[in-house]
């Protein structure tokens, strides 16, 4: 097929205008943003979102978890559609562009296309994913995940957030259950790209404007429990004390010394941790937190845990406290389409763009429907790696090079019809 000659380019003012107006919605306290999954603000941003897709022509369809399909019609209506979008919902203390650039790059995708009358063969999807940060509701990737079948419906409706509300629920609160099933549209699927920035200090450090994701790490989250008993802080013995915040100490210090073993691919590291009764003057009784372990190779990660469980098991034991082990989420390390990917990689030499091939270090919405359907995923650089974080920035130059080279791949995909 004809690739779209490398004067095609997207309206990059246009994107970053749509970007920034996003950023009104469910604003933070520090610059970025605060829209949790089927919050409120969420469903102001989806209602925009909607908005913006149906003046650029396009049909909207919602499936029973939220999940938005705004849909540009193809000229042959047998052809399966090519799928590109990422996620609105953000971090509670998010930035304005983990996922939203997705969303809106693809959005812009369909706009230049209609600035230059491109029509193609196979219809244009432009996907926005239900709770895909998973900090309200665990797991992450969560509705992409029901729709390629890993996760139960009914299950994920279940999950509740800290303040005892179900998914289910607070989605239909909102007024976002479709009315498709979901799944429904996985076995009718030409393709799937997404955009999103690195999240990591690769490409900036390297001066690369491009990221041709090749594969994406493995990841696996098991919650430990540590058993101790609380006691008083002055007055305990040294020796009769069963100080469950010490075994923890302990144990995530075993957890570096296990990653490090794998270097340089591996990583490993404890981002939520509640101790009980986190008092100034209690020794813990009880540590909760969880290991999030990552790696590109699945049998490193089968390692990590296995010597996880082992080595705290034995730390505990030593002590005299009780551990509890439980897996919490995860999916095994994800190889991109060939296709797919060398239509992104061509993408970024026929405009000049300086890529590399990397490997996502964080999961993605892509990693669950690379299961059904040809996936890959374009990077633009973020600055200093920073991300899950309001102070997360790119570019708008970065912003125009991934949303060009995103087109390109998804318009050659798609089949340019002359």
């Amino acid at each position: 097929m004809a690739a779209p000659g490398e004067n095609l380019r997207i309206n990059p003012d246009r994107l970053w205008d749509s970007l920034m107006e996003m950023a009104k919605i469910g604003p933070g306290v520090a610059g970025g943003n605060n829209r949790q999954t089927v919050t409120d603000e969420d469903g102001e941003g989806r209602k925009l979102f909607q908005t913006w897709c149906e003046d650029a022509g396009m049909t909207m369809g919602v499936d029973t978890m939220g999940n938005m399909f705004m849909t540009r019609a193809g000229t042959d209506t047998d052809a399966l559609p090519v799928y590109v979008g990422s996620h609105l919902d953000t971090q509670p203390t998010g930035g304005k562009y983990d996922g939203v650039l997705g969303v809106l790059g693809g959005l812009e995708v369909v706009r230049t296309m209609n600035d230059l009358g491109i029509k193609t063969k196979h219809p244009i999807v432009v996907t926005n994913w239900t709770n895909e940060e998973g900090t309200r509701f665990a797991p992450a990737m969560l509705a992409s995940g029901v729709f390629a079948g890993v996760h139960d419906q009914d299950w994920a409706y279940g999950r509740e957030d800290a303040d005892g509300k179900s998914f289910g629920d607070e989605l239909n609160r909102i007024g976002w259950v479709g009315d498709e099933e979901v799944g429904a549209r996985k076995d009718k699927m030409h393709a799937f790209f997404e955009l999103h920035i690195e999240q990591g200090p690769i490409l900036e450090a390297e001066g690369k404007d491009i990221g041709v994701v090749t594969h994406g790490q493995g990841l696996s989250w098991t919650q430990v429990t540590v058993t101790g008993k609380e006691s008083h802080t002055g007055s305990t013995p040294m020796p009769m004390r069963k100080n469950a915040g010490l075994a923890m100490a302990r144990i995530l210090e075993l957890v570096d010394e296990i990653a490090w073993s794998h270097k340089p691919h591996a990583v490993g590291a404890a981002g939520h941790i509640d101790v009980y009764p986190n008092s100034r003057n209690v020794i813990p009784g009880t540590a909760v937190f969880t290991i999030d372990f990552r790696s590109p190779d699945l049998s490193v990660i089968q390692d990590m845990e296995a010597r996880l469980k082992s080595g705290a098991t034995k730390i505990c034991e030593d002590m005299g406290l009780g551990v509890a082990f439980e897996k919490v989420g995860g999916f095994d390390p994800v190889t991109f389409d060939e296709n797919c990917v060398a239509a992104i990689r061509g993408a970024a030499e026929r405009l000049g763009y300086s890529h590399r091939d990397i490997i996502s270090g964080a999961g993605h919405d892509a990693c669950w429907i690379n299961r059904v359907a040809p996936t890959a995923m374009v990077m633009c650089p973020c600055v200093d790696g920073l991300s899950h974080n309001e102070a997360e920035e790119i570019t708008k130059d970065w912003a125009k090079a991934g949303a060009d080279v995103l087109f390109h791949a998804v318009v050659e995909t798609a089949e340019i019809v002359e």
